[in-house]
């Protein structure tokens, strides 16, 4: 069975029912659609790139009116209501985001790092947001086991409206980094070259791209 490349773009589905529950985040999404009953105003969403982060959050805001904004972009204006940080990172404005954890509305954070390491990770000087951030509760979206490297492959493909064999993915995976970073830069990448070739995603190409790029 082949599949027909088209051109025709890419869609993030960012809906609650597209997002794949696995071991490893299953405690950050039951806590997302547990919103309703949460013990405290604030948590944080952590993990690496293309984990899921933006997506849960995503979820959570649509359901509770949330604005989102970057933390880099934290500054004395801060939206009233419901808030969205995304990317808490090196350089996050430290007087902001310690404000927000103050005022005791509802708001979701997402990071790489855990937040307990945001003093060291970070260098915070602020020493009130280095408590309130080695007291946020944080939960993980992240474990790379093989389910979930799959549905994440599987759910890459169909944004790009591609229907992939099941045992083209099952390759694909086995022979890249197992990050979702890496598998979603490499379905980004085949989906490219089969566009530029004309050619189906099929093991042939698959195969052609992970010798290019000296995977096992």
């Amino acid at each position: 069975m082949t599949q027909l490349v088209l051109p025709l773009g890419t869609r993030s589905a960012f809906g609650r029912e597209d997002f794949i529950v696995a071991p490893g985040n299953e405690r950050a999404v039951a806590f997302i659609d547990s919103f309703a009953e949460w013990p405290v105003p604030a948590a944080a969403l952590v993990g690496p790139p293309a984990s899921g982060k933006s997506h849960l959050a995503a979820v959570w805001a649509g359901r509770v009116g949330a604005k989102t904004i970057e933390a880099a972009s934290l500054d004395a204006d801060i939206p009233a209501g419901a808030l969205v940080v995304e990317n808490v990172a090196q350089g996050v404005p430290e007087a902001p985001l310690f404000a927000l954890l103050e005022r005791g509305t509802p708001l979701l954070l997402t990071s790489q790092v855990q937040p307990a390491d945001w003093p060291r990770k970070f260098s915070l000087a602020l020493p009130d947001l280095v408590s309130r951030s080695r007291a946020l509760l944080a939960f993980d979206l992240w474990a790379p086991d093989d389910a979930l490297l799959m549905g994440l492959a599987v759910k890459l493909f169909a944004d790009r409206q591609l229907q992939v064999p099941e045992s083209v993915i099952s390759h694909m995976i086995a022979s890249l980094e197992r990050s979702p970073g890496a598998i979603r830069d490499f379905v980004a990448r085949a989906d490219a070259v089969a566009l530029a070739e004309k050619k189906p995603i099929n093991l042939g190409l698959i195969k052609g791209l992970l010798a290019d790029t000296g995977a096992r």
